[in-house]
C-alpha cells in the first residue's frame, strides 16, 4: 500500500474538531464503577480459554520535575524514597495478577511507562524485571516487543546498558524541542548532549528500535525553530518519530496553567510547523504510519501496516494484535477479553486497595458485541487506512452495508471532499485523508452521536 500523506490546509482547518485518539473503543469516558474486581477476574478466566499471548504494562508515575505541558498521570517529587513503597505494592500486584493467567501464556509485549520509568534506580529496575520474570512467562531473546519510555535527563549510558541486559529492545525517547526558550517556558530543560548520549547508547547496545517524541504547539515555538530541532535529531536517523500536537486543556490538567497562553503559537503557525515537519520527514525517507507517527520503510510498524497486521492500543501502534493487555500500577488500564479495567488513580487509593489483599481495579466496561464490532472497524481504519466489508462480514456474521447504512451515508461528504474513496467492497483512506483519520473513525463511534467531544483534543 502507498504510505504517504497530502497536506490540504483548507480541509484540515474545516475538519479540525475535537475527538478521541482511539487508543481504546469505547474510550475511557465510558468506563463505569459498576464494573469491578469480580468482572475483571471473570474476564481473565475467559481469556485463558483463548491461549492468546499477554501484553504487560507497568506504570511508574514519578517525575523529578513537572513538564507544564504534560497530560500524563504522574506524581511530581524529588523524594526518591517514594519508589520503595510503590514498588512493594506493585510487586504484590504482579503476584496477584499472575495467578489469574495461565503460566503457559507468553508475554509478547512489555512496556514501562510513566511518569518517568527511569526515575527508579538501577537496582530497582533489576528487581522489577526479576519479579516480572518470576511470575510471568517472558522471552529470553528478542522475540517479544519489550519497550520503555525514557526521559534523557533521568538516564545515561549505564542506564541504557542495564535496560538492554534486562531484555528491553525498544525505547521511546522524549525530546519535545531543543530550543532553550521553549524548554524554559515548559519547564523541561534538556540538553542535546543528554539526549544523544542515550540515543547513541541505545544503538551501541543493540536496541532494535528507537522512537523520538517531538511536540508542536508549545509556547514560543516557531516553524523555523521546530525544524531546527527536527533536523538535528534526523542526523541520528532514529527508527521512528512521534510528532505530537500539544493539546491545551488547562481545566483538565492544571499544570498547563503555568504556561503563558499569549506565547502559544497561532493555529496557522501550528499548521505551518506540522506541514514543514511532515515534508521534512517524507523527504528523509520516512513513511506516515498514522496518528502522529512516522517510521522508516523497513521498520516493523511500516511492514505491518502494509501487511494489514498493524494494531493500536494504549501504548500506540503495535505489531502484536492478538494479546490481552494486563496493566499494573496506579491508574493503569487493562484490556482483557472483552473488557477494559482501570486501577485506582492516586497512590494512597492504590496502596489501600493492594493492602486489602485484592486487585486495585475500580472501574471499567464490558464491551457489547456492537462495541467489539465497532472497535474492529475503527482499529482497521486507523491502522491500515483500509476497510474491506467482506472481512468484517465474515468476522462478525453481519452484512456491513446494511448494519452500517447510516454510517456509510454519513461518509459521503468525506468522499466528496476526497478524504476517502468508497466502492461496493472497500473504504480506502486517501493521502489527503490520513491526517484526518480520527474524523473518519468518529463516524463509526456510537457514543459520539448523542454526546459531546469537549473532553478530547483537536484532531490536528
Amino acid at each position: 500500500m502507498e504510505q504517504s500523506i497530502q497536506f490540504d490546509e483548507e480541509l484540515i482547518k474545516r475538519y479540525n474538531q475535537t475527538g478521541p485518539r482511539y487508543t481504546s473503543y469505547p474510550t475511557a469516558v465510558q468506563f463505569d464503577e459498576s464494573f469491578g474486581i469480580d468482572d475483571y477476574k471473570q474476564a481473565a478466566s475467559r481469556s485463558n480459554e483463548t491461549g492468546r499471548g499477554l501484553s504487560l504494562y507497568f506504570h511508574i508515575p514519578f517525575c523529578d520535575t513537572v513538564c507544564f505541558f504534560c497530560a500524563c498521570s504522574k506524581v511530581w517529587t524529588r523524594d526518591r524514597s517514594k519508589t520503595t513503597p510503590y514498588l512493594g505494592h506493585l510487586f504484590k500486584e504482579i503476584e496477584m495478577q499472575s495467578k489469574l493467567f495461565d503460566s503457559s501464556r507468553k508475554v509478547e509485549q512489555l512496556h514501562w511507562g510513566g511518569g518517568t520509568p527511569t526515575f527508579i534506580n538501577l537496582d530497582e529496575m533489576q528487581q522489577l524485571m526479576d519479579k516480572t520474570r518470576q511470575h510471568f512467562n517472558l522471552y529470553d531473546d528478542d522475540t517479544g516487543e519489550y519497550s520503555i519510555e525514557i526521559d534523557p535527563r533521568e538516564a545515561n549510558r549505564e542506564t541504557v546498558t542495564l535496560l538492554r541486559e534486562l531484555g528491553f529492545n525498544r525505547m521511546s525517547l522524549g525530546v519535545q524541542d531543543f530550543d532553550e526558550r521553549v524548554q524554559k517556558a515548559v519547564n523541561r530543560i534538556q540538553t542535546q548532549e543528554q539526549t544523544f548520549e542515550v540515543l547513541d547508547a541505545a544503538r551501541d547496545t543493540g536496541f532494535m528500535s528507537v522512537n523520538v517524541d517531538l511536540i508542536y504547539g508549545l509556547p514560543l515555538q516557531t516553524e523555523t525553530g521546530f525544524i531546527k530541532t527536527l533536523d538535528r535529531v534526523l542526523e541520528s536517523e532514529p527508527d521512528r518519530f512521534s510528532i505530537f500536537n500539544y493539546a491545551h486543556m488547562p481545566t483538565m490538567f492544571p499544570t498547563q496553567k503555568k504556561m503563558n497562553e499569549a506565547d502559544m503559537p497561532s493555529a496557522d503557525e501550528k499548521l505551518a510547523i506540522l506541514h514543514s515537519a511532515t515534508e521534512r520527514l517524507l523527504e528523509a525517507g520516512y513513511v506516515y504510519i498514522g496518528m502522529d507517527h512516522f517510521a522508516k520503510p523497513d521498520d516493523e510498524l511500516a511492514i505491518a501496516q502494509r501487511d494489514e497486521t498493524l494494531y493500536r492500543n494504549f501504548q500506540g501502534y503495535s505489531t502484536h494484535a492478538e494479546c490481552d493487555l494486563v496493566g499494573m500500577g496506579a491508574t493503569s488500564i487493562s484490556l482483557i477479553n472483552n473488557t477494559y479495567a482501570q486501577n485506582r488513580k492516586t497512590l494512597n487509593e492504590y496502596y489501600e486497595a493492594i493492602e486489602a489483599g485484592d486487585l486495585a481495579v475500580f472501574r471499567g466496561v464490558q464491551l457489547t458485541e456492537d462495541d467489539e464490532l465497532r472497535r474492529d472497524v475503527i482499529t482497521r481504519l486507523i491502522s491500515h487506512f483500509h476497510l474491506n466489508f467482506a472481512k468484517i462480514d465474515a468476522q462478525w456474521n453481519i452484512r456491513f452495508k446494511e448494519y452500517f447504512a447510516a454510517e456509510l451515508a454519513n461518509l459521503k461528504p468525506m468522499v466528496e471532499d476526497g478524504l476517502i474513496t468508497m466502492n461496493e467492497a472497500d473504504i480506502y483512506v486517501t493521502a489527503k485523508g490520513r491526517l484526518l483519520i480520527r474524523n473518519i473513525c468518529m463516524v463509526f463511534d456510537a457514543y459520539l452521536k448523542s454526546g459531546t467531544t469537549n473532553r478530547f483534543s483537536k484532531v490536528i
